[in-house]
């Protein structure tokens, strides 16, 4: 089976034929969920069967559903989720409490995630929060420091795959300092590489066995200042794989971002070329999509091999009484209020 380093959004709540013909023809390893797809919990879990059943496989699908601001799955329908910040806010209390609080928090969105047929959460956020950044990271991070955010990120982490949902940690090697949005722009962190491996980078290092981590396209510019993370052989070689010892699935950032230049082939050659095992594409563009299928390559070697552990990351549900976790979540978060 020849299966495409490639992760696909689509256009609409239904799959379109020519969209059927074009995924089965391409067979990504994924898909990822967006609102424009989202309508109830009838509609998604028909969709979520209707693309495994196109690909004929178990495909990974993924959302971004952290909490807070970036959520997909929202009220009424689905439970409101606390941002990170919330949970930073808790370990300033209590930081025992804090872990077990997103633990808890991150198995009930495993909970309603595989209620829908989605086995993937594009989370948890290991940026941290720096004063003066462009606000895109924001209450999205678990904390301003290393420490925090390593043991609220793992507390995520083990949350999601208690309830059979994979994990995918971002933006590494850190998004939290850019003065720019990468949806709109390209952002240069200029400060000098060690003071990096000591912020920015060290949650990735404390988290460096989770199954996924997606890039950040964002140029740090005193160790390749030509290219983004997501294209640079030497942020991936040495710094994601090296000093941060990131060895699970590398993904991209989604290719569509206004960080990237060139062309679709170009954006998905040159960032599988610098090291990443798997592309990022969202929006369902079908000319898009297309080029992108042009600079794609199969799945093969230590890439394929990620790519499976990742999968297995989905294997294991633990009992869960989600009732009894969302009354403890709330009387913890009750504390804040207090």
């Amino acid at each position: 089976m020849t299966i495409a380093s490639v992760i696909y959004g689509l256009a609409g709540t239904t799959l379109g034929p020519d969209e059927k013909a074009f995924f089965r023809d391409i067979d990504p390893w994924g898909f990822i969920l967006f609102a424009r797809n989202i309508d109830g919990i009838r509609q998604v879990s028909r969709l979520t069967l209707e693309l495994r059943d196109c690909i004929g496989r178990d495909v990974p699908i993924l959302i971004d559903q952290e909490g807070g601001r970036v959520a997909r799955l929202r009220p009424p329908t689905w439970r409101a989720a606390p941002a990170a910040e919330r949970f930073a806010d808790l370990w300033k209390i209590d930081a025992e409490m804090a872990i077990e609080a997103t633990r808890i928090n991150h198995r009930l969105l495993a909970h309603e995630l595989r209620t829908i047929g989605v086995d993937v959460d594009c989370a948890p956020v290991a940026d941290l929060r720096i004063d003066g950044a462009d606000d895109i990271i924001g209450d999205r991070a678990f904390g301003r420091t290393p420490e925090p955010v390593i043991h609220l990120g793992r507390a995520a982490m083990d949350g999601l795959m208690a309830g059979g949902v994979a994990p995918i940690i971002k933006h590494i090697p850190g998004h939290g300092r850019a003065l720019a949005d990468s949806h709109l722009e390209l952002p240069v962190v200029p400060e000098e590489h060690g003071l990096l491996s000591e912020t920015d980078f060290a949650p990735f290092k404390g988290l460096n066995d989770a199954p996924m981590a997606m890039t950040a396209h964002i140029v740090y510019a005193d160790i390749d200042s030509d290219h983004p993370a997501t294209q640079s052989a030497e942020l991936v070689g040495k710094v994601i794989r090296g000093e941060i010892g990131f060895d699970g699935l590398l993904m991209t950032d989604d290719l569509s971002m206004k960080a990237l230049t060139g062309t679709f082939r170009e954006r998905g050659e040159r960032s599988l070329g610098a090291g990443c095992d798997m592309l990022l594409h969202c929006n369902g563009d079908m000319d898009e999509m297309m080029a992108v299928a042009e600079g794609t390559t199969s799945l093969a070697g230590k890439a394929l091999e990620r790519a499976e552990a990742a999968e297995a990351a989905r294997d294991v549900i633990e009992d869960f009484d989600p009732v009894d976790a969302e009354s403890r979540l709330n009387s913890w978060l009750d504390r804040l209020s207090a």
